[in-house]
C-alpha cells in the first residue's frame, strides 16, 4: 500500500484521516506543520503527500512550492469550503488534486489511487515520439526538450501523454478531467487550466504563445500543430 505523509494542523481532521487510512492498510506519518512535513519527507520517504492549505507559519502553498523545487512527488491538497482563491494558488504551485474537508475516507482513498495510477499508466502506445524539440517517451514515462529532461508532476505527465497521443484533436475540459483526474462528475475545470499553465511553463519556449498545448476558446485544448 502507498506510504502517505499527512501534513495537517487540525487535530480532529488529522486523527480521522490517520485512523481511516491505516484501517485500509496504508503506512502513514502525520505531522502538524509545514516545517515538520518537510523534515518528514526526508525521513519517511512517502509515495504521496496529503497537504492542508491553511497551516500555521509556513502555509500549504509554501510547502507545496518547496516540495516541487526538488521533487515531483504526488501532492493532494486538503482545503476547507470557500477557499477558492487558495485552491487556485495551490494548484498553480504544483498540487496534483485537491479534496474539500471534511471528506470521507473512501473519497480520500479514491483520490490517492487515482493520482498514483498516473505514475504507473503509460497512457498510450510505447516508444518515443518526437514533436519538434519535444521527445515524449511513453514507455519510460519521461519527457525531454532540446536534449534536457523535463521534470513533470503526475498530472502534468498524464495530461501531456493524453493530448500528444492525438495531435490536433480537441479535448474539452470535462473530457480531460475524466481521463487525467478520473472525476466522472461535472468537475472543477480549474484543475485542468492550472495544470495546462504549469505544463506550458515547462515545455513551451514562451508560455504566452504556446506551440504545443493550444487553447480552443470556449471548448478546451489540443496538442499542436507546431507551425
Amino acid at each position: 500500500m502507498p506510504r502517505v505523509l499527512l501534513i495537517e494542523d487540525d487535530p480532529s481532521v488529522r486523527e480521522g484521516v490517520v485512523l481511516g487510512l491505516r484501517r485500509r492498510g496504508h503506512e502513514l506519518r502525520a505531522v502538524e506543520s509545514g516545517e515538520a512535513g518537510l523534515a518528514a519527507l526526508r525521513e519517511f520517504r512517502p509515495d504521496l503527500v496529503l497537504l492542508d492549505l491553511m497551516l500555521p507559519a509556513m502555509n500549504g502553498v509554501q510547502v507545496c512550492r518547496r516540495i516541487r523545487g526538488t521533487s515531483q512527488l504526488p501532492i493532494i491538497m486538503l482545503t476547507a469550503r470557500g477557499d477558492d482563491f487558495d485552491v487556485v494558488v495551490g494548484l498553480e504551485a504544483g498540487a496534483d488534486d485537491y479534496i474539500v474537508k471534511p471528506a470521507r475516507t473512501e473519497v480520500i482513498e479514491a483520490r490517492i489511487r487515482a493520482v498514483l495510477r498516473r505514475l504507473a499508466d503509460p497512457a498510450g502506445r510505447g516508444g518515443t515520439e518526437i514533436h519538434g524539440e519535444l521527445a515524449v517517451d511513453r514507455a519510460g514515462l519521461s519527457v525531454v526538450k532540446a536534449g534536457r529532461p523535463v521534470p513533470l508532476a503526475p498530472s502534468e505527465l498524464k495530461l501531456l501523454l493524453h493530448l500528444s497521443a492525438s495531435p490536433e484533436q480537441v479535448f474539452s475540459r470535462q473530457q480531460l478531467l475524466e481521463y487525467v483526474w478520473e472525476h466522472s462528475y461535472h468537475g472543477d475545470a480549474r484543475l485542468v487550466d492550472a495544470c495546462v499553465r504549469r505544463l506550458r511553463q515547462k515545455i513551451e519556449d514562451m508560455a504566452g504563445s504556446p506551440r504545443y498545448i493550444q487553447t480552443v476558446r470556449g471548448f478546451g485544448y489540443r496538442f499542436g500543430p507546431l507551425g
